[in-house]
């Protein structure tokens, strides 16, 4: 998904009752089963004059993360945009949002 160095996606996603929306220069499917792996994350460049809490939660979260697997069953959305906008990290709570339920097969596969 990531053959050109200047494409950027925002990627939403689940995590411990919040929404994730986070922005990287690569997605890929993962080798485990069942994840999508993100790297390169981008995130705002620091100012003196506004800080915002949200997005330097991120940043402290994910500073030194080389590559992040996600669930699948955790991804909302994964869009493909021209700049990187403000990392964030909402409440899920009071919306109607439920992930889709998954089954995994427990003999590895084998039916």
């Amino acid at each position: 998904m990531a053959d050109n160095p200047k494409q950027m996606y925002k990627v939403l996603f689940h995590n411990q009752g919040h929404v994730y929306e986070v922005y990287a220069r690569a997605i890929y499917q993962s080798d485990l089963y069942g994840f999508i792996e993100v790297e390169d994350y981008v995130f705002g460049t620091r100012s003196n004059l506004v800080v915002d809490p949200s997005e330097d939660k991120l940043r402290s979260e994910f500073e030194g993360v080389q590559r992040s697997f996600i669930p699948l069953h955790a991804v909302i959305r994964i869009d493909e945009v021209d700049k990187e906008g403000v990392a964030k990290i909402t409440d899920s709570k009071g919306g109607n949002i439920t992930p889709f339920p998954m089954h995994l097969p427990r003999d590895g596969g084998k039916s």
